[in-house]
């Protein structure tokens, strides 16, 4: 693909309310159909149920996003969010060194996703920007995700690195059948 074209208008950036929950449901089920995880028997389940969820957590603010838009502002081409999460309070690395106390203040970036045809064109690294500003902005202790293979050099340019994180893999007893 071409680099894009400096001459072109930048894409543009807009919050996203709950009326754009089907949209970022579209994402996410597109995401993990991308990367293998969504078989075409749980796509469908996958969307209803994130749309009604979604729609929740944008309504009360506890998942906050934004959508990336066409340079015309025609279409939707990409998405970003942010689900706040509640932790204990921790010890915390501080600006210009030294350890405080983090209150517990985190969220989880999901939902990144940008379109096929606006791949490699800076639509995820303008969303990231979005979500970390906000994140600064909340004065969050913590801001993570869990990276795809395609996303991690993005979000290490971003300043990002990995953690001693580990997942259960056995099942809990969590989940439905779609």
């Amino acid at each position: 693909m071409a680099p894009p074209d400096p001459a072109a208008p930048p894409i543009r950036i807009r919050p996203a309310t709950p009326d754009d929950a089907p949209v970022i449901a579209s994402h996410r089920a597109d995401m993990f159909r991308d990367m293998g995880q969504a078989t075409p028997a749980v796509y469908d389940a996958l969307l209803r149920v994130t749309e009604v969820r979604l729609r929740e957590a944008l309504a009360s603010g506890e998942y906050v996003a934004w959508l990336a838009l066409t340079p015309d502002g025609s279409a939707v081409i990409g998405g970003a969010g942010a689900q706040r999460r509640l932790a204990f309070p921790h010890p915390q690395r501080l600006d210009g060194g030294g350890v405080g106390i983090g209150e517990g203040r985190h969220a989880i970036v999901l939902n990144v996703y940008t379109d096929r045809a606006w791949r490699r064109r800076g639509v995820a690294e303008a969303l990231m920007h979005a979500v970390i500003n906000w994140a600064r902005e909340e004065r969050l202790d913590r801001l993570v995700l869990h990276a795809s293979e395609e996303g991690r050099a993005l979000y290490e340019r971003l300043g990002f690195a990995a953690t001693n994180e580990m997942r259960f893999q056995g099942p809990l007893g969590g989940g439905r059948r779609p």
